[in-house]
């Protein structure tokens, strides 16, 4: 037993120190104008000998031209060190500064994608928050209308589309990051834009469902809310739209008691009610009117009033009841002539 333990205790100090050790030989890239770029806080590049002096010397050439605002040579010499040494320090770097410099440019989905090589690659960076939230700018800026440029000098279209995809990579390159409730927002605000609104309905969904403690969960709520009343085309038709409308607005009212778009959730409530009611009276109507089926009436007449029960519509239906009663009274007396039905086919 005590030679098992010696042995754990042992086992246990190895690793202390090599995680110790690797600690030490981490090594950070630093840049100043003094001495260009070097290693500090650790001996580990992944390059020595001529192929450590290699890189080292493209990537001072790259921040000497991006330095004086030669951006496009800069960025030529730092994708040669990505490919040349990707195993090396310095390649995250040159990646991440292509991105940065390929944005300044207005180049935007050469610039996500230099981002995004990085994450792909070389996911511990320390760069890695910032990187995504430069994604995100991206992202927001394609949203919103921003155009690349045609031969550095044109502008280029709008890719409203292509945002929803970078909105979603940030989703898996970050799902825990405070960045992913906003990029489902945002993958929201772009479907409806594009008119798209099952899509919309389907992020907002996702949204309220995986980050539901996020501080963007009551506006997903009334969106969703709202989204569904948008779907809403009248008492006459089918009513999902509409109940799903019904039971987000209360969801939201319920969750969210003291949020300032209480009143607004109060209104589209009482509209989608309403017509929930005034489908429910279509249907009492039709079974009362044309099929003298007072049964079928009354369920629906009641449907009508518990769906909204102080409105005028529900007002309507109770003295529809009260007809239905009437009418009942009179075909059941004996002698009482049936009205005759005309089926047309």
């Amino acid at each position: 037993m005590m030679f098992l333990l010696r042995r754990f205790t042992l086992g246990f100090a190895l690793l202390a120190f090599f995680a110790t050790l690797s600690g030490r030989l981490a090594a950070d890239l630093v840049w100043s104008p003094q001495t260009g770029w070097r290693i500090e806080g650790g001996v580990l590049s992944g390059l020595t000998g001529p192929e450590g002096r290699n890189a080292v010397d493209l990537m001072n050439k790259a921040r000497a031209a991006e330095e004086r605002g030669s951006n496009r040579t800069a960025i030529k010499y730092y994708q040669r060190v990505a490919k040349k040494y990707p195993n090396s320090v310095y390649a995250p770097e040159a990646l991440y500064r292509t991105g940065k410099l390929q944005l300044a440019r207005k180049q935007y989905s050469k610039s996500f994608e230099s981002f995004q090589a990085v994450v792909a690659r070389y996911p511990n960076t320390a760069r890695f928050n910032e990187i995504i939230g430069e994604q995100y700018r991206i992202a927001s800026a394609l949203l919103d209308g921003a155009r690349g440029r045609i031969l550095w000098i044109f502008p280029g279209f709008t890719n409203r589309e292509k945002s929803i995809g970078y909105f979603e990579l940030i989703l898996i390159n970050a799902p825990y990051s405070d960045y992913a409730p906003l990029a489902l927002m945002n993958v929201a605000r772009a479907h409806q834009k594009m008119k798209n609104t099952e899509e919309a309905i389907d992020a907002l969904d996702r949204m309220i469902n995986n980050y539901p403690q996020s501080l963007l969960a009551p506006d997903a709520y009334l969106k969703l809310a709202e989204t569904h009343a948008s779907l809403v085309d009248g008492p006459e038709y089918d009513q999902e739209s509409t109940r799903n409308a019904v039971t987000y607005f209360e969801d939201f009212m319920i969750l969210y008691p003291s949020d300032n778009n209480v009143p607004k959730a109060e209104k589209g409530l009482a509209e989608m009610k309403k017509v929930l009611a005034e489908s429910k009276m279509k249907m009492a109507d039709f079974y009362f009117y044309k099929r003298d089926n007072y049964k079928a009436a009354r369920v629906f007449y009641n449907e009508a009033i518990t769906v909204y029960p102080d409105s005028e519509v529900a007002a309507k239906a109770r003295q529809r009841l009260t007809e239905v009663d009437t009418a009942q009274a009179k075909a059941s007396q004996p002698g009482a002539k049936k009205k005759k039905r005309f089926w047309l086919f």
